[in-house]
């Protein structure tokens, strides 16, 4: 399942202080004083959340959000990549100890990366405010995104006002770890199998295909307020959709990312 975000970025130090002003995270630059880039760990009361990262030789050259995929082993799922269709940028190597991974695309285009955990797991802050509440895959050809994603990740998807990806035993999980879950799911009208989803669907929208994020805030409105404060760009002003109130922002380098505040029914 998606497990980390990061954000390749031109200007490193400026993108940190942006979210955090925008998300109140601390921000850490975790590579070594002799290293040529930099690594911002952006973290929410001490659990890390995201990371800001120079740009890399030979990747976009643009500021960009990166999506990475949780797998028992980058090198088999790579082949997997290859063998439905899609292309391996990247072939696999190791981050230190923090990991392996390698960088993919669908065969549509859209780019994600292969995460194999080693000392870093993943994400310890998810769905609150500054923190990824859903990863979004931006796709015009719906049949060919099931079968590559469900060939190399068993991902399959339902209908919840659009699609979303769903992976089996994903809420068998989040039941252990958050006892009550289902109930309190069902309490609020949430749709069968709404506690396997691990991923959303939206159209492209004229744009590539792509994969990007949404982070969760407490007020869609006054984020987008201090995003521009901040110097970022609003690309789709608030909008109250089922089940939240969203946004879609660009941060001053141009990297595309969303908002969105929980809204239950009836609220």
């Amino acid at each position: 399942m998606p497990c980390w975000v990061d954000t390749d970025q031109p200007d490193p130090v400026a993108a940190a202080q942006f979210y955090s002003g925008l998300f109140g995270w601390e921000t850490e630059d975790t590579m070594p004083d002799e290293a040529d880039g930099h690594y911002f760990m952006a973290r929410l009361s001490g659990r890390d959340a995201a990371a800001i990262s120079s740009m890399h030789e030979g990747g976009p050259p643009f500021a960009v959000w990166n999506t990475y995929v949780r797998v028992d082993s980058a090198d088999a799922t790579a082949e997997k990549v290859r063998a439905a269709g899609g292309e391996v940028l990247s072939e696999p190597f190791d981050v230190f100890d923090a990991g392996r991974m390698a960088v993919c695309a669908d065969t549509e285009g859209a780019v994600f990366c292969l995460w194999e955990p080693g000392r870093h797991r993943g994400a310890a802050a998810v769905n609150e405010h500054g923190a990824v509440v859903f990863n979004v895959l931006h796709t015009d050809d719906l049949d060919a995104a099931r079968a590559f994603y469900g060939a190399v990740f068993g991902w399959d998807t339902i209908d919840v006002d659009g699609s979303m990806w769903v992976l089996d035993g994903y809420g068998d999980n989040q039941e252990v770890l958050n006892p009550g879950m289902r109930d309190a799911m069902a309490a609020m009208g949430a749709p069968a199998r709404f506690e396997d989803v691990v991923a959303s669907l939206a159209p492209r929208g004229g744009g590539p295909a792509c994969w990007n994020m949404m982070f969760a805030v407490d007020d869609t409105d006054a984020a987008v307020a201090r995003s521009v404060e901040l110097g970022g760009t609003i690309v789709s002003p608030p909008e109250t959709v089922p089940w939240q109130r969203v946004a879609v922002l660009t941060d001053p380098a141009g990297a595309t990312f969303a908002v969105s505040q929980f809204i239950p029914p009836g609220a």
